[in-house]
């Protein structure tokens, strides 16, 4: 076959799995999974993986093998491998044994057939995350007549469990968009369980409140940090119970805090754009300045927040504004040419449509977004939801995580459309592409010192990917790879057993940028969490220590109501 003919049918297969993906992303999953279109998406997909038959007729081959195995009991697939077939049945019975095996080889068959199939990375992943809804929809533990746990759940409550399933389904259906409830919110209550660091309102204005928190030591340092929290989510999952908050770990270490929290943005609120964040962040910075005395702050963005932060910081370089003393980075991704799964759905196309969806409705729906998240994992976020409130009766678990999640926020038209623009075209990454309040913005530019924090197994800001960011910023930067994934490496509280992290000092501030590979290759491995050695960098930079204000807010920004405030409540 000619080489450009191959071409041809390569970039028709690619544009076949995006039109599936696209039409899955703005149909299915955000507004509700529709049979009609997931099956129109299916079918696209489909004709694009025929155009390589070949691939099709290898992995045909080789699962029909591994079905002649299984029926042979001659098979090495073992079930109890997998978590969702735990129940001692899937071993003791043959006949689920067999079907829990047919399963697993059909998943794996479907897997390798993509491995198989001339895709280039993105488009792989693409192909992935659409037929991974379906894999994972086929479990057998998923179905009642399927999960052996259930039906013995069944039969020793008498029914009970099937009744207690269908009540929750019923819940779920009238209050969670027919998606399966992750938690039970109940006993976490903001300003009572979690959001309960002392604190209070000293600022505000139509877009944020600025919380100023209590000092919990004798002396602090002079120089606060000013956090910037993402916008697609309350700002306190840097803030849950005492013991695993953020905020509370840093006003325990010394430092004076001030942290942001978003308003939750409404229809009205649909031109809200990054200029007006950034400019309603620099009201923010003038209050926490004037009411700590300090000639500059010490900055800290997470996740979408840094990318607020960054822009914040271009713009203030722009402009030889020195406010920002140093800069540190959370699960933040500035490189979206980093291959990762979010990121795989970053196109021009799918740009165009969601953006169109966002403008019409004024906002990108808070609930929209999760359930997007929620169907990139779906076995951890869908289905082993399901099979617990549904097939096995049972209440969802009691977990703070889980409460904040689901107390999502909306992104304003605006907002949504400028991170698509940087997004699609990567603009982060190019001198002068992105503009803050009409300055173009150069990411060397900035050249106060950073901290930048990865998280080992992120599936949604690969740690590689937040890597890059050391090498497009100016200043001394050090990078710091935490264990677990994304939001586990945010609440990481001092002691935690399960915690590690990597630190490579021969490439703090090395003249010669290393690639991820290598960084890790020189890393080393430490216990504990990050948390602990991020206290130790920022008190480096926290300036002289002095006594402690005994009152919050100052006489131009007095204090008004106690933290969490107004704003995380709407």
């Amino acid at each position: 076959m000619p080489a450009t003919k191959e071409s041809e049918l390569v970039l028709e297969a690619d544009l076949e799995i995006l039109e599936a993906t696209i039409e899955a992303l703005t149909s299915a999953i955000p507004v509700g999974m529709n049979p009609t279109k997931a099956a129109a998406s299916a079918g696209k997909l489909g004709r694009a993986i025929v155009t390589q038959p070949r691939a099709i007729a290898r992995q045909t081959l080789g699962l029909s093998g591994e079905l002649l195995k299984i029926a042979a009991g001659t098979t090495d697939v073992d079930p109890s491998k997998d978590r969702r077939f735990s129940d001692e049945t899937f071993e003791s019975n043959p006949l689920y044994r067999r079907l829990a095996q047919t399963y697993l080889a059909g998943d794996h068959a479907v897997g390798d057939l993509l491995d198989d199939l001339d895709l280039d990375q993105k488009t792989r992943l693409r192909a992935d995350f659409v037929t991974n809804i379906a894999r994972s929809a086929l479990a057998p533990s998923n179905h009642l007549l399927g999960n052996p746990a259930a039906l013995k759940q069944a039969r020793k409550t008498k029914g009970k469990s099937l009744v207690d399933g269908l009540r929750h389904a019923a819940h779920d259906v009238r209050h969670n968009g027919g998606m399966p409830s992750m938690v039970d919110t109940r006993p976490f209550v903001p300003g009572e369980t979690i959001a309960a660091t002392e604190g209070s309102v000293v600022f505000s204005n139509p877009v944020l409140e600025l919380i100023q928190y209590t000092p919990k030591t004798d002396k602090v340092y002079g120089r606060p940090v000013f956090v910037m929290p993402p916008q697609i989510n309350k700002y306190y999952i840097l803030d849950l119970a005492p013991e695993r908050s953020l905020i509370q770990h840093l006003v325990e270490s010394g430092q004076q805090v001030f942290c942001i929290s978003w308003r939750n943005a409404q229809p009205e609120h649909r031109e809200w754009d990054l200029d007006a964040y950034v400019t309603a962040v620099l009201e923010a910075t003038d209050a926490a300045l004037e009411i700590s005395k300090s000639k500059d702050l010490n900055l800290l963005g997470v996740c979408a927040g840094g990318i607020t932060a960054t822009s914040l910081l271009g713009y203030l370089a722009a402009n030889d504004d020195s406010r920002i003393h140093s800069a540190t980075f959370l699960v933040t991704v500035l490189d979206w040419e980093v291959p990762s799964t979010v990121g795989t759905f970053v196109s021009p196309a799918l740009a165009e449509t969601v953006g169109r969806m966002s403008k019409r409705k004024g906002v990108l729906s808070g609930d929209d977004l999760g359930k997007l998240f929620a169907w990139l994992r779906p076995n951890d976020l869908i289905w082993n939801y399901w099979v617990n409130n549904y097939l096995m009766g049972k209440n969802p678990p009691e977990f703070d995580v889980l409460a904040w999640n689901t107390d999502s926020t909306n992104l304003p038209a605006g907002l949504h459309a400028d991170f698509l623009s940087i997004a699609v075209s990567n603009a982060m990454a190019t001198p002068g592409a992105v503009e803050v309040l009409d300055h173009p913005i150069s990411l060397s530019d900035v050249a106060c010192d950073t901290y930048v924090v990865g998280a080992e197994t992120d599936h949604i800001t690969p740690w590689k990917a937040c890597y890059s960011t050391v090498n497009f910023l100016g200043g001394k930067s050090e990078f710091v790879l935490s264990s677990q994934g994304h939001i586990q490496a945010l609440v990481n509280p001092s002691g935690n057993p399960k915690g590690r992290f990597f630190v490579n000092a021969e490439a703090i501030g090395s003249d010669e940028p290393l690639e991820a590979d290598e960084w890790l290759a020189g890393a080393e491995q430490h216990a504990g969490s990050w948390w602990d050695h991020w206290a130790g960098w920022l008190a480096d930079r926290g300036g002289k220590q002095k006594v402690a204000p005994k009152t919050l807010g100052s006489k131009a920004y007095p204090a008004g109501i106690a933290a969490p405030g107004s704003y995380v409540l709407a």
